[in-house]
């Protein structure tokens, strides 16, 4: 768990760093440099759709991540944990908790190296990947929290807990978690990363929160349809 903890510390002292420098910097140029993030955000997304996951997977996992998340009203929840938390920062614009939260948890946690780097220190205790991550993490979890407020510093508790828990149960995961996998899985993710993008440029209103269930979908269908009962159809 030790590369999960330094993930954890890397993003509290880099959101707590941008969070210092808000203050300090001129509307005009937080302003310019959200934009500049929410490009960046598309640019992220767009390279991880074109990772080759299968097209019906994606769509798949997609369509039953939206039935089980809207049912569940995951958005409604993480809004109305971002209401209490603003009540206590009189200062921050109306949902800026829950959209900085989300949009951090998602570029922090999507992706190849989180799922590998984690499988790599539960099952052999290699956490250089994870090191790495923190690194990067750490210079972006400072960027984005000193354009979108304290919600990037509650990412870290995300981080901790969705990690960790891929930590812990790397063993039972690793024949789930494949390359096709973790590439349907990153695929997936890249989509509300884009989205998340949109809606940073005012674009759009997506409820990406609602999504995240088919990050679960993807590599459960994945595993699935790759037995060769289904023909290996997958793989």
């Amino acid at each position: 768990m030790l590369g999960v903890l330094v993930n954890t510390v890397a993003v509290i002292l880099g959101s707590t760093v941008g969070l210092l420098f808000k203050k300090a910097i001129p509307q005009k140029i937080s302003g310019g440099v959200m934009i500049a993030l929410a490009l960046c955000t598309l640019y992220i997304g767009v390279d991880g759709m074109l990772n080759g996951a299968n097209v019906l997977l994606v769509i798949a996992a997609m369509v039953f991540g939206a039935v089980v998340g809207f049912l569940l009203n995951i958005d409604g929840g993480i809004e109305a944990l971002g209401r209490l938390v603003e009540r206590r920062f009189p200062n921050s614009e109306s949902g800026a908790v829950a959209r900085g939260f989300v949009t951090a948890s998602l570029l922090f946690c999507v992706g190849a190296m989180t799922v590998v780097g984690s499988l790599n220190a539960g099952i052999s205790g290699d956490n250089t990947l994870l090191f790495t991550k923190s690194l990067l993490d750490l210079c972006s979890s400072a960027m984005l929290a000193a354009s979108l407020g304290v919600g990037v510093l509650f990412s870290a508790a995300f981080v901790l807990v969705f990690q960790g828990m891929l930590v812990l149960l790397a063993q039972v995961l690793q024949p789930l978690l494949t390359d096709g996998a973790i590439g349907a899985m990153t695929c997936v993710g890249s989509l509300m990363i884009v989205a998340l993008g949109l809606n940073l440029l005012g674009a759009t209103k997506v409820k990406v929160s609602n999504y995240l269930p088919a990050l679960v979908f993807a590599p459960l269908l994945w595993w699935l349809f790759s037995l060769p009962v289904f023909g290996g159809f997958f793989g």
